[in-house]
């Protein structure tokens, strides 16, 4: 871990006028949860295809068995990290503004952040894509697959983005504000290559964002857009960096 990287790092976000969190999967690998690509993903192990829109409506019941195996009885039981609880103090002591997080398993809001954008939706809320209710998780009952709506008994869909369906316009829009309307973004655990969330950082540097990095490996980012690269374990970095700051 580089000290003096570290240091600096500190200072641009003390000095913020408007720093913002873009998290990816890497902020929850170590709260249990795999990344979806690559060697150790969950793709290389379940078939993404029941994930996909049109193969959900085809074939709600195969599709609702792996949701359910991996989105709640697996994923469900996660934790906030000490990366995810870094970042919420870091809002509570004003130094970070918002979070917006590609991940969809709440552990933001968990660990006490208050201003989420949930880029991609979140396993934590359903919606029926019948009557178009939404329910939060606790309303609705996995015993019985694939659920239905309390109201009018049509499908009831995970509330997250599901393969060749769109972002929501509403955080898509809030989300690219965010970025533009920052001085600071703090990058945590993402590649850099899922479209279109990936373009976000590149929105807030173009409109004069410092870029910290914060990431096991080099990302699409590193040698591209970010300004200090902080390579090691989230939980580690983000610790030390809120101590930083929390010390002036």
């Amino acid at each position: 871990m580089n000290k003096t990287d570290l240091l600096k790092a500190a200072e641009l976000i003390i000095d913020a006028r408007h720093a913002i969190v873009f998290t990816g999967a890497g902020i929850s690998v170590e709260s249990g949860i795999p990344p979806f690509r690559g060697q150790n993903g969950l793709w290389a192990k379940y078939d993404p295809t029941y994930i996909e829109l049109q193969y959900f409506f085809d074939h709600p019941y195969q599709s609702w068995k792996l949701i359910k195996q991996i989105f709640y009885d697996f994923m469900g039981k996660a934790k906030p990290n000490a990366a995810h609880i870094a970042v919420a103090e870091l809002e509570q002591k004003g130094f970070v503004k918002s979070v917006i997080t590609q991940n969809i398993d709440n552990l933001h809001q968990e660990a006490g952040s208050k201003t989420v954008l949930e880029f991609h939706g979140t396993t934590r809320r359903f919606q029926c894509v019948e009557c178009r209710r939404k329910y939060d998780y606790d309303i609705i009952s996995l015993e019985t697959l694939p659920p239905a709506c309390p109201n009018c008994e049509g499908l009831i869909k995970p509330d997250f983005v599901f393969f060749s369906e769109m972002i929501p316009t509403d955080v898509n829009n809030l989300s690219f504000a965010e970025a533009q309307n920052s001085d600071i973004i703090i990058v945590i655990g993402t590649t850099g290559e899922i479209m279109p969330a990936c373009y976000i950082p590149y929105q807030g540097k173009q409109t004069g964002s410092k870029i910290i990095e914060v990431n096991i490996d080099k990302s699409a980012y590193t040698n591209t857009i970010t300004d200090i690269f902080l390579q090691g374990k989230a939980t580690e970095i983000m610790s030390e960096l809120k101590g930083l700051v929390a010390d002036g």
